[in-house]
């Protein structure tokens, strides 16, 4: 799973992969080459006193190494480049993955799993491709080389490698194979990290509304210490490895000095050959120890392969039309036929047999208890998730069958919980119409009840917003959001309970407003006040997921037991509150 999920990403740095293949092949020779020529110095220069011998080996030696320093230089370079090319890549084609999956799946996820996918575990492969360019490319050319270049120096005395080698990759081995499983539970662990901070610092009015704080301090602390204690096991590990890695290093060179220095003793050696092949045996075990030292990054590289493939591996339950068509209907004509919609592992369907029609020129009004199913039925529309039964007729034509794209320019939806990006007014309005002239967008805010508030920000238009809206009031982000909607002018608008933070008189002016500017779309709002939808042309009554009334207030007054209830009980706690 880790080896295709790199090489998908990485295909298109195939460039770059073989420039640095070649750049540390290079390299790499170079690097064999001076201990080979240290070796002549010491053996014809200076033990014969070749003065000029020694200055020109030496010439020759930093011209090998200055080679070998632009050659390792711009192999990193290359290398850097397409570790963070993939990178780039890689997040934006999980980026581009959650925006296909509806609102079903981003919740099976959760936000903070999808922000650690996205970030810290990107980086965590990210970081392997890099290792793999800068190290695990020279690692096998340098370690064949090597052997190579000991067994021409001494072939006796290369059999220490025999014991050297395994020894080296046995000991980093085994501390590894402890590693993988604490990298296993460490990725959930920062998952969790991620789920508390966020909870806490959104509902941070709430945690210090009841007297929160000391028990969300001890929950974060106890999700902050279980991932602490994974870490620092993994951290004890290793600084292992570096400590072994000198001891096999420090042994070998003992074997090396004790088995050469008889050689060189009986003359079977030069004391240059020696030199040369202890700086071989070195290259060789560093060659080994990157090998190794890969294997520290691969098992949670591998984690974060599985949770990103995971991610990547599930389809979206809104599937875009093979052959998509052009809705031949009246516009703004919105019709449920039959519609049922039940949630995965559901005993019961939510909503069930809804039939309805809302057409261009009136408003429809939906009302019932919490938990009626008014926001699931709204979700249908756009397609944030699709219905498990029936069809929902958009124009004449069934949703299921309108292009994705197509579908929601004809939408314009104000959720339940406006949501507003941080930059400025101006840039969150033009989110409805990415050219709107100034003139636009203030028109847009007098419609929506805004425009008094939005000049008396500093900066107006310009006036900064925070991310999520937090630093202007509930009715003021559902008024920008609104302002919004309208800016897009579709054909069929969704208001999701979009009215609740607003005071009636501010109510009404808005209601007034979008009357004459929504004269030729269709509306469909969701409400809680029945005062909201007095006047709606047709207001459908939910309860338990079906269809209990529909009519206008005066009729539903009459014929409807359950609007009767809500109606009479938000009088009397009018008359209580007066």
């Amino acid at each position: 799973m880790l080896t295709r999920l790199i090489w998908t990403y990485l295909r298109p740095y195939s460039r770059k992969i073989a420039i640095v293949v070649a750049l540390q092949l290079v390299g790499v020779t170079c690097s064999l080459l001076l201990p080979r020529l240290n070796a002549a110095i010491i053996d014809r220069g200076v033990t014969k006193g070749d003065t000029s011998y020694i200055l020109t080996m030496g010439a020759i030696m930093l011209a090998i190494a200055g080679v070998n320093a632009l050659c390792s230089i711009a192999a990193v370079y290359y290398g850097a480049a397409a570790a963070m090319g993939y990178g780039r890549d890689l997040r934006g084609a999980i980026m581009h993955h959650v925006g296909s999956l509806s609102a079903r799946e981003v919740g099976m996820f959760g936000a903070p799993s999808l922000i650690t996918r996205t970030t810290n575990d990107v980086q965590q492969i990210q970081m392997l491709v890099l290792m793999i360019m800068t190290m695990l490319v020279m690692a096998p050319i340098m370690c064949i080389g090597g052997i190579a270049m000991t067994v021409r120096e001494d072939p006796s005395l290369s059999l220490l490698l025999v014991v050297a080698v395994p020894l080296l990759a046995g000991s980093v081995l085994v501390i590894i194979a402890r590693m993988v499983p604490k990298f296993r539970v460490m990725q959930p662990l920062i998952d969790t990290v991620n789920r508390v901070l966020r909870e806490q610092i959104n509902g941070m009015r709430v945690i210090r509304a009841f007297v929160r704080e000391d028990v969300e301090a001890a929950r974060f602390e106890d999700a902050n210490a279980a991932l602490t204690k994974v870490a620092l096991q993994v951290g004890r590990l290793q600084i292992l490895i570096w400590p072994t890695v000198m001891l096999v290093f420090n042994l070998s060179s003992i074997g090396v000095l004790w088995f050469g220095g008889h050689r060189v003793a009986s003359g079977g050696m030069e004391v240059g050959q020696m030199t040369a092949f202890i700086s071989y045996l070195m290259q060789i075990l560093v060659a080994v120890m990157f090998a190794t030292f890969m294997g520290i990054w691969v098992p949670r590289a591998a984690v974060s392969a599985e949770r990103i493939s995971e991610l990547l591996a599930t389809p979206s339950s809104v599937v875009p039309p093979a052959n998509p068509i052009q809705p031949p209907g009246p516009r703004g004509l919105v019709e449920l036929r039959g519609v049922d919609y039940q949630y995965p592992g559901a005993e019961a369907p939510v909503l069930k047999k809804l039939d309805l029609v809302a057409r261009p020129g009136e408003v429809t009004a939906l009302i019932g208890s919490t938990g009626a199913g008014k926001t699931t039925l709204l979700e249908l529309i756009p397609r944030l998730v699709d219905a498990t039964a029936g069809a929902v007729m958009i124009e004449g034509a069934d949703a299921r069958q309108i292009d994705l794209e197509s579908l929601w320019s004809r939408i314009g939806m104000v959720p339940q919980r406006p949501y507003l990006f941080s930059g400025t007014v101006a840039s969150n309005l033009r989110f409805g119409k990415p050219d709107a002239t100034d003139e636009e967008l203030w028109t847009a805010l007098a419609t929506a009840q805004a425009k008094d508030f939005v000049e008396e920000m500093p900066g107006k238009l310009d006036a900064p917003i925070a991310q999520g809206g937090t630093n202007v009031s509930g009715g003021q982000r559902q008024r920008l959001s609104i302002a919004r909607a309208l800016l897009h002018a579709p054909s069929i608008y969704l208001f999701d309970d979009s009215f609740s933070a607003l005071d009636l008189a501010t109510e009404a002016r808005l209601r007034a407003a979008l009357r004459a500017t929504c004269k030729d779309a269709t509306v469909i709002l969701v409400a809680q006040r029945v005062a909201s939808i007095v006047d709606a042309e047709q207001i459908i009554v939910l309860d338990g997921g079906a269809i209990v009334g529909r009519g206008t207030h005066a009729e539903l007054m009459r014929t409807c037991p359950t609007y009767i209830e809500i109606a009479t009980s938000q009088e009397y706690v009018a008359q209580v509150a007066a």
